[in-house]
């Protein structure tokens, strides 16, 4: 089973969703469809279209949450519905941290690296926010690490603001 961490940002187009999608079911086809192991922190954006993908391609879907009130505190009321039902079909680990945050955020990030054989990151390649915890920081480290990353930025795919 090859193991397969997502990063990317949480404010995606609407519009960008279609593409941002059938790239990643594309890469994940072609690392092994059923045979992966992924693992996303269950954001909105890039983490829930990745986890999605993995789980239509039959694989199995690790879920990384930051802490105990991510679900009450980061996840919007519209996002709920699809959290849950990830949230239900995965092996869910939640980081020993009682509130989400920058310390939280960057312990998932390690965490979602730790063993990954690759990582894939919906990405613009925009520099880090300095708030620590964010797709670049996630990059940064992958490659520190020497974890191959995948850059996934379909044509005519943009943000609709400043989260990462």
């Amino acid at each position: 089973m090859v193991t397969i961490a997502v990063t990317g940002h949480m404010d995606l187009a609407p519009e960008a969703a279609g593409a941002v999608r059938a790239s990643l079911r594309t890469l994940l086809s072609g690392l092994g469809g059923a045979g992966i192991e992924g693992r996303s922190c269950l954001a909105r954006g890039a983490d829930t279209l990745f986890a999605e993908e993995v789980l239509a391609l039959g694989g199995r879907l690790t879920a990384i949450i930051p802490s105990r009130d991510y679900r009450e505190t980061a996840v919007l009321a519209e996002d709920l519905a699809r959290f849950d039902a990830l949230h239900a079909a995965a092996d869910v680990m939640v980081m020993p941290y009682a509130h989400a945050g920058r310390e939280a955020y960057e312990a998932a990030n390690r965490r979602l690296l730790e063993g990954a054989q690759r990582l894939v990151a919906v990405w613009d390649g925009s520099a880090p926010s300095g708030r620590g915890g964010g797709t670049a920081d996630a990059v940064a480290e992958a490659r520190a690490a020497g974890i191959p990353v995948d850059v996934i930025w379909p044509v005519g795919a943009r943000r609709t603001g400043a989260e990462n």
